[in-house]
Protein backbone atom coordinates (compact mmCIF):
# COMPACT_ATOMS: atom_id res chain seq x y z
CA UNK A 1 0.00 0.00 0.00
CA UNK A 2 2.87 2.43 0.71
CA UNK A 3 4.37 2.03 -2.76
CA UNK A 4 1.42 3.73 -4.55
CA UNK A 5 1.75 7.17 -2.86
CA UNK A 6 5.54 6.96 -3.11
CA UNK A 7 5.31 6.10 -6.81
CA UNK A 8 2.85 8.96 -7.41
CA UNK A 9 5.13 11.38 -5.57
CA UNK A 10 8.11 10.28 -7.67
CA UNK A 11 6.15 10.74 -10.91
CA UNK A 12 5.22 14.27 -9.82
CA UNK A 13 8.86 15.05 -9.07
CA UNK A 14 9.90 13.77 -12.50
CA UNK A 15 7.15 15.83 -14.19
CA UNK A 16 8.15 18.99 -12.28
CA UNK A 17 11.84 18.41 -13.06
CA UNK A 18 11.17 18.03 -16.79
CA UNK A 19 8.83 21.03 -16.73
CA UNK A 20 11.61 23.18 -15.25
CA UNK A 21 14.11 21.91 -17.84
CA UNK A 22 11.70 22.65 -20.72
CA UNK A 23 10.90 26.13 -19.35
CA UNK A 24 14.62 26.90 -18.96
CA UNK A 25 15.35 25.68 -22.50
CA UNK A 26 12.51 27.76 -23.96
CA UNK A 27 13.58 30.93 -22.10
CA UNK A 28 17.24 30.58 -23.07
CA UNK A 29 16.86 29.52 -26.69
CA UNK A 30 13.30 30.15 -27.96
CA UNK A 31 11.36 33.01 -26.30
CA UNK A 32 11.92 35.40 -23.41
CA UNK A 33 9.96 38.19 -21.68
CA UNK A 34 11.45 41.68 -21.50
CA UNK A 35 10.39 45.04 -20.03
CA UNK A 36 10.69 48.07 -22.34
CA UNK A 37 12.52 50.99 -20.74
CA UNK A 38 12.31 54.54 -22.04
CA UNK A 39 10.45 56.40 -24.77
CA UNK A 40 12.62 55.73 -27.84
CA UNK A 41 10.02 53.46 -29.50
CA UNK A 42 6.86 55.46 -28.72
CA UNK A 43 4.13 55.16 -29.89
CA UNK A 44 4.79 51.49 -30.76
CA UNK A 45 5.95 50.72 -27.21
CA UNK A 46 5.49 52.71 -24.02
CA UNK A 47 7.84 52.73 -21.03
CA UNK A 48 7.26 49.58 -18.90
CA UNK A 49 5.48 47.58 -21.63
CA UNK A 50 6.20 43.86 -21.30
CA UNK A 51 7.04 42.08 -24.54
CA UNK A 52 7.89 38.54 -25.60
CA UNK A 53 10.85 38.19 -27.91
CA UNK A 54 11.54 35.32 -30.25
CA UNK A 55 15.15 34.18 -30.32
CA UNK A 56 14.67 32.00 -33.41
CA UNK A 57 13.09 34.49 -35.84
CA UNK A 58 14.57 35.55 -39.14
CA UNK A 59 15.08 39.31 -39.06
CA UNK A 60 13.37 41.36 -41.77
CA UNK A 61 13.19 45.05 -42.54
CA UNK A 62 10.91 47.00 -40.15
CA UNK A 63 10.99 44.24 -37.48
CA UNK A 64 11.51 45.34 -33.88
CA UNK A 65 14.73 43.84 -32.53
CA UNK A 66 16.22 43.72 -29.05
CA UNK A 67 20.00 43.91 -28.88
CA UNK A 68 22.86 44.49 -26.45
CA UNK A 69 23.50 48.22 -26.26
CA UNK A 70 26.90 49.15 -27.72
CA UNK A 71 28.15 51.31 -24.84
CA UNK A 72 26.28 50.21 -21.74
CA UNK A 73 25.08 47.08 -19.98
CA UNK A 74 21.51 47.41 -21.25
CA UNK A 75 19.31 46.06 -24.00
CA UNK A 76 17.74 48.37 -26.59
CA UNK A 77 14.71 47.80 -28.77
CA UNK A 78 14.72 49.47 -32.20
CA UNK A 79 13.23 49.03 -35.66
CA UNK A 80 15.34 47.41 -38.39
CA UNK A 81 15.68 49.87 -41.27
CA UNK A 82 18.70 48.59 -43.19
CA UNK A 83 19.58 44.96 -43.89
CA UNK A 84 22.93 43.73 -45.26
CA UNK A 85 23.46 45.14 -48.76
CA UNK A 86 20.97 48.01 -48.32
CA UNK A 87 21.62 51.69 -48.93
CA UNK A 88 19.81 53.97 -46.48
CA UNK A 89 19.07 57.68 -46.74
CA UNK A 90 16.75 60.17 -45.05
CA UNK A 91 15.80 63.24 -47.06
CA UNK A 92 13.18 65.79 -45.97
CA UNK A 93 11.74 63.28 -43.47
CA UNK A 94 11.34 60.61 -46.15
CA UNK A 95 13.07 57.25 -45.67
CA UNK A 96 14.80 55.98 -48.82
CA UNK A 97 16.07 52.39 -48.90
CA UNK A 98 17.80 51.16 -52.05
CA UNK A 99 16.37 54.17 -53.92
CA UNK A 100 12.75 53.42 -52.91
CA UNK A 101 10.80 55.88 -50.73
CA UNK A 102 8.86 54.45 -47.77
CA UNK A 103 6.12 55.85 -45.57
CA UNK A 104 6.78 55.53 -41.86
CA UNK A 105 3.36 55.54 -40.17
CA UNK A 106 4.92 54.18 -36.96
CA UNK A 107 7.13 57.27 -36.38
CA UNK A 108 6.13 59.58 -33.54
CA UNK A 109 5.57 62.89 -35.31
CA UNK A 110 4.25 64.87 -32.34
CA UNK A 111 6.49 67.57 -30.94
CA UNK A 112 6.21 70.34 -28.36
CA UNK A 113 8.30 72.66 -30.52
CA UNK A 114 6.21 74.55 -33.13
CA UNK A 115 9.43 75.36 -35.02
CA UNK A 116 10.39 71.68 -35.35
CA UNK A 117 9.86 71.02 -39.06
CA UNK A 118 11.56 67.65 -39.33
CA UNK A 119 11.41 64.64 -37.06
CA UNK A 120 14.49 62.96 -38.57
CA UNK A 121 17.48 64.90 -39.82
CA UNK A 122 18.76 64.36 -43.35
CA UNK A 123 21.52 61.75 -43.60
CA UNK A 124 23.00 59.02 -45.73
CA UNK A 125 24.36 55.74 -44.44
CA UNK A 126 27.81 56.71 -45.64
CA UNK A 127 27.74 60.03 -43.74
CA UNK A 128 26.85 58.23 -40.50
CA UNK A 129 28.90 55.05 -40.74
CA UNK A 130 31.45 55.46 -43.53
CA UNK A 131 29.81 52.53 -45.36
CA UNK A 132 27.92 52.96 -48.64
CA UNK A 133 25.88 49.79 -47.94
CA UNK A 134 25.05 47.92 -44.76
CA UNK A 135 27.82 45.28 -44.45
CA UNK A 136 27.17 41.54 -44.09
CA UNK A 137 26.15 40.51 -40.53
CA UNK A 138 25.12 44.08 -39.58
CA UNK A 139 21.87 46.04 -39.30
CA UNK A 140 20.97 49.72 -39.38
CA UNK A 141 18.30 50.49 -36.74
CA UNK A 142 16.21 53.51 -35.76
CA UNK A 143 13.81 54.24 -32.93
CA UNK A 144 10.21 55.21 -33.70
CA UNK A 145 10.49 58.30 -31.47
CA UNK A 146 13.30 59.84 -33.53
CA UNK A 147 13.64 62.99 -31.41
CA UNK A 148 14.32 60.87 -28.30
CA UNK A 149 16.11 57.82 -29.64
CA UNK A 150 19.73 56.76 -29.42
CA UNK A 151 20.11 54.52 -32.45
CA UNK A 152 22.33 53.82 -35.48
CA UNK A 153 22.50 57.56 -36.17
CA UNK A 154 24.49 57.83 -32.94
CA UNK A 155 26.26 54.51 -32.35
CA UNK A 156 26.49 53.07 -35.87
CA UNK A 157 25.62 49.66 -37.21
CA UNK A 158 24.53 46.76 -35.00
CA UNK A 159 26.24 43.40 -35.28
CA UNK A 160 23.90 40.43 -35.76
CA UNK A 161 25.81 38.82 -32.87
CA UNK A 162 24.41 41.52 -30.54
CA UNK A 163 20.78 40.66 -31.41
CA UNK A 164 18.91 38.97 -28.57
CA UNK A 165 15.68 38.50 -30.54
CA UNK A 166 12.68 39.98 -32.31
CA UNK A 167 9.64 41.36 -30.48
CA UNK A 168 6.59 39.25 -31.33
CA UNK A 169 4.02 40.11 -28.62
CA UNK A 170 3.20 42.93 -26.24
CA UNK A 171 1.57 41.22 -23.25
CA UNK A 172 1.36 44.10 -20.77
CA UNK A 173 -0.55 46.26 -20.26
CA UNK A 174 -3.33 43.79 -21.00
CA UNK A 175 -5.53 46.45 -22.67
CA UNK A 176 -2.67 47.05 -25.16
CA UNK A 177 -2.10 43.36 -26.01
CA UNK A 178 -0.70 43.11 -29.55
CA UNK A 179 0.89 40.56 -31.87
CA UNK A 180 3.63 41.78 -34.22
CA UNK A 181 3.71 39.59 -37.36
CA UNK A 182 5.29 40.68 -40.60
CA UNK A 183 6.78 43.96 -41.65
CA UNK A 184 4.87 47.22 -41.49
CA UNK A 185 6.43 48.57 -44.67
CA UNK A 186 4.57 50.75 -47.09
CA UNK A 187 6.05 52.31 -50.19
CA UNK A 188 5.21 55.89 -51.04
CA UNK A 189 5.06 55.49 -54.83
Amino acid sequence: MQSRPKSEFQSWLVAIFFGIIIAFFCREFVVSPLVVKGASMMPTYENQDVIIISKISDIDRFDHVVFKAPYEDEYYIKRVIGLPGDTVEMKDDILIINGIEYEEPYVNRSTDNPFQKRITENFTLEELTGESKVPENYLFVLGDNRLRSSDSRHFGLISMDAILGESKFRIYPIRELKVFWGAEEKRIN
